[in-house]
């Protein structure tokens, strides 16, 4: 597992209170963490900061899984 990987299923974990070992580089985000599009923005921003990175919107349509999160941010970095 990527350090990318690891530190976003880490955060995801403790902001919506589900289990880090049941969170797999292929979930859908919005359906293992239990989110709307309005808090996929909340974990963005804080993302953003965790990683002290930028990612533009358009480089995350499509992203669904956390495998794909995590390499939208390693591109950034």
């Amino acid at each position: 597992m990527s350090n990318s990987l690891e530190r976003l299923i880490q955060l995801s974990s403790r902001r919506y209170g589900v289990e880090a070992t049941t969170l797999k580089s292929e979930d859908d985000v919005f359906e293992k963490l239990g989110i709307d599009s309005f808090q996929a923005v909340e974990l963005m921003s804080e993302l953003e900061m965790e990683f002290d990175i930028e990612i533009p919107d358009y480089e995350l349509q499509g992203v669904r899984t956390f495998g794909q999160l995590a390499a939208a941010i390693d591109k950034r970095r």
